[in-house]
């Protein structure tokens, strides 16, 4: 046996070995699990280009999984920062920006991400065989590259596109429900964006690195009480997704008054979600959550976060994303950039405009110092705040 063949051949063992196989929750530590996003804040506070700056105060809080645009970019990171020209996903992931990202100590990635080039919703309108197959190109050749560059590192992409029940209506209006055509073409688009990681990842293989596929659901509660269509009971039985992302706005801020919102919703979502081989039915992470501290008394925003952290551990989410490290939404008339006044904003931070910690900072950042238990994982009752 050559020593290019016995190389291979313990490549291929390494990739079949049963630990590498099925993704184990409770083998990883908090910090790899409790994540924060970073995206279109409207303030900075350093000379390093906007990426990197929230990189690094997400890990400063002892987070080790950050949520980002993969999208949009001169408006999603404006500060410091200037992008080149930009033709593929691919070509993202080789920005010095990203490629300085994925060089920092984050263990997970999650990257909201749209095939450059069309516009996020063109499916509406009809999806045809060329689409598809622009669509599956560009999800194959990024999953094949973060395949092939992260080799090794440990680390882990997840690629999912924002809030779905928005997308397939073509709008914000929870009131109108999405048309079975407009539900058909966002099947076979999301087929088509989870073909292409499942076949890169079968050609590729996923050595130490994985790249995972998700939806994002926002409308989970008027599915689950009201039987109305959404992309949960309507699109994701009839996909293969890896994973389902939730933006949690649906129960997290009504779960103020009813405490078990959450956890049903989670439940609903999984029981409409394929199992996955790495996930079993636990393939459901909380996306999106928070309380705007400008628009709630504090103890009740301190409970409604709180009890969702620990809900969604308890649960079994393989992760936990606030929403998020600077704000991105004015309270009122947009303020002149970069904001400067934190009455100017919402307040969905955990850092404000005048550069203070907001309580939910010292919350997480307690939750994440080394060595802390996972609250709510072994049967803890939810933390309430007088």
């Amino acid at each position: 046996m050559n020593r290019f063949t016995a190389v291979l051949l313990l490549l291929l063992w390494v990739d079949a070995s049963p630990s590498d196989a099925r993704y184990s929750l409770k083998a990883r530590p908090l910090p790899e699990i409790l994540g924060v996003t970073h995206v279109d804040g409207k303030y900075h506070f350093t000379d390093k280009d906007f990426v990197s700056e929230g990189a690094d105060e997400i890990l400063a809080i002892g987070s080790r999984v950050i949520k980002v645009w993969f999208h949009a970019l001169p408006n999603s990171y404006r500060f410091n920062t200037e992008w080149p020209h930009i033709d593929s996903l691919v070509d993202m992931a080789r920005t010095p920006h990203f490629q300085q990202l994925f060089e920092k100590p984050f263990t997970t990635y999650i990257l909201m991400a749209f095939a450059v080039g069309q516009w996020d919703g063109h499916w509406l309108d009809g999806f045809s065989e060329e689409e598809r197959q622009f669509e599956y190109q560009q999800f194959y050749d990024l999953t094949a590259y973060l395949l092939t560059r992260y080799r090794g590192t440990d680390k882990m992409f997840v690629l999912q596109h924002w809030e779905g029940d928005w997308m397939v209506r073509g709008g914000t209006d929870a009131s109108k429900d999405p048309t079975p055509e407009a539900m058909k073409r966002m099947t076979a688009w999301l087929n088509a964006r989870q073909a292409g990681v499942s076949d890169a990842r079968e050609r590729f293989r996923q050595v130490g690195v994985r790249v995972y596929h998700a939806a994002e659901v926002n409308l989970v509660v008027q599915s689950m009480d009201q039987g109305r269509p959404g992309v949960i009971n309507k699109v994701i039985p009839n996909t293969n997704v890896d994973l389902v992302s939730y933006s949690a706005w649906d129960s997290v801020i009504p779960g103020g008054t009813d405490p078990n919102l959450f956890h049903r919703a989670l439940d609903f979502i999984a029981a409409n979600t394929p199992d996955h081989p790495d996930f079993g039915d636990k393939n459901v992470y909380v996306g999106e959550f928070g309380v705007p501290a400008n628009q709630f008394p504090p103890a009740k925003r301190q409970r409604m976060v709180a009890n969702t952290v620990q809900a969604g551990l308890a649960w079994g989410c393989p992760w936990v994303v606030y929403w998020q490290l600077y704000c991105n939404e004015f309270k009122g008339r947009a303020a002149p950039l970069p904001v400067k006044h934190n009455d100017a904003m919402k307040g969905f931070w955990l850092i404000r405009p005048d550069g203070s910690k907001d309580w939910a900072w010292h919350y997480l950042h307690g939750l994440l110092k080394p060595g802390q238990p996972l609250p709510g994982a072994s049967g803890h009752d939810a933390i309430t705040v007088d």
